[in-house]
């Protein structure tokens, strides 16, 4: 699959947040956006509460197949969810790069 366009959610994302749309925005998103708390969201995830809130804050980051992992448990695309955690990694590095991603058939 191939996005050329942001999706509407983006847009829309990006302009609450005022910044580009993150893994961690995103994460941070969804939990918000469902009114579930830290605690129960990060049992969800099968991961510990403080680590969600490392993870939503920046402090720590998603890998690849962690952010796929995510995607799987919360119904949502696993394109989306790698995209943003490697363009994350990407950013993170300086490099001036956008990821644009197509599932292998």
């Amino acid at each position: 699959m191939r996005i050329k366009k942001k999706s509407d959610a983006v847009k829309f994302l990006e302009k609450v947040t005022g910044k580009e749309l993150s893994i961690a925005s995103l994460i941070e998103s969804i939990r918000l956006g469902d009114d579930i708390t830290q605690s129960a969201f990060a049992k969800k995830l099968k991961i510990s509460k403080s680590h969600l809130c490392d993870i939503e804050k920046g402090r720590k980051f998603l890998s690849v197949s962690r952010a796929a992992d995510f995607a799987k448990l919360l119904g949502f695309s696993e394109e989306q969810f790698v995209r943003l955690a490697l363009q994350d990694e990407i950013s993170r590095s300086g490099l001036k790069f956008k990821v644009k991603l197509d599932r292998a058939a």
